[in-house]
């Protein structure tokens, strides 16, 4: 057997993220008896043991983590397929929309490379609709795995292009961003080791270097915990576009560089696709 059906993967997935037969039933909405069935067939089928049963549970043979880890993606793919042929069929319809992308960027950075990408291609002839689909934290690349994004502004060290196309656009240091008030806020320049270890400003999580501090999800509660003398955090110099009046950026000197980069799935085959990415290594 070469084939596997989209409908296993899913069974399966769930079973295997579960650990639960009842719980992964329920997740799909349907009974426990032909779920356990379905999952037996695809063992026979595959010629081998994907979950271990006894009393105390299931978990996963090592076979199944494979098959976990490969159904994911194979899953993804058959979302992203969807998506993007949805939405490459509309500007082929008779009096249907142009040609459309959707290009994920991390809320509020790189907001100045990002207006004059926009810029530039909407100069372009025949450009396609640019929508602009702004996520949280290291959100870019499950957005481009699964099909609802297009495109990114991706940034290293953070962000993994593993598994993508991706072009080099702008290179840039660290500041730590302080609240106003802090001593700290005063020096012209810091090291990371000045703010990993302050004691009344813990580092956020989910900055540089993980650290003691409140766990951070987007821009928005990150500026108003610096703003409150919560945290502090290390951000890309590009990021003083959104900085608060109680706010101070000092300039890392030890910090590593910030490379944004535009990505895309290595196997897209789309001018429009094609076309953004020429505009944006011109800049």
């Amino acid at each position: 057997m070469d084939t596997l059906e989209t409908r296993e993967l899913r069974y399966f997935v769930a079973v295997a993220e579960e650990l639960h037969f009842g719980r992964a039933a329920e997740r799909l909405g349907m009974a426990q008896p032909p779920l356990s069935r379905a999952i037996q067939q695809l063992e026979r089928r595959l010629g081998v043991c994907l979950l271990q049963r006894n009393r105390r549970g299931v978990r996963l043979t090592g076979a199944g983590e494979v098959l976990l880890h490969e159904g994911r993606a194979a899953l993804d793919a058959t979302a992203a397929a969807a998506r993007r042929t949805r939405r490459a069929g509309g500007a082929d319809s008779p009096g249907g929309p142009r040609n459309r992308l959707v290009l994920a960027v991390k809320a509020a950075a790189s907001h100045e490379l990002l207006r004059k990408l926009l810029d530039a291609y909407a100069a372009e002839p025949d450009s396609a609709e640019i929508e602009v689909l702004p996520c949280g934290i290291c959100e870019q690349e499950e957005l481009l795995r699964d099909g609802r994004a297009d495109v990114a502004l991706m940034h290293t060290p953070w962000n993994s292009l593993a598994g993508f196309d991706s072009e080099a656009l702008a290179t840039e240091g660290q500041v730590a961003v302080l609240p106003a008030g802090h001593p700290l806020a005063a020096r012209e320049t810091l090291t990371l080791a000045d703010v990993r270890d302050v004691p009344d400003l813990p580092l956020a999580r989910g900055a540089y270097a993980p650290g003691p501090g409140p766990e951070i999800h987007n821009q928005t509660q990150l500026a108003q915990l610096i703003a409150l003398g919560r945290t502090v955090a290390v951000v890309p110099d590009s990021a003083r576009s959104w900085l608060w009046a109680e706010h101070t950026a000092v300039p890392l000197t030890d910090a590593p560089s910030v490379v944004t980069h535009i990505a895309w799935p290595a196997h897209s085959r789309s001018l429009t696709l094609a076309g953004l990415v020429r505009t944006a290594a011109r800049l």
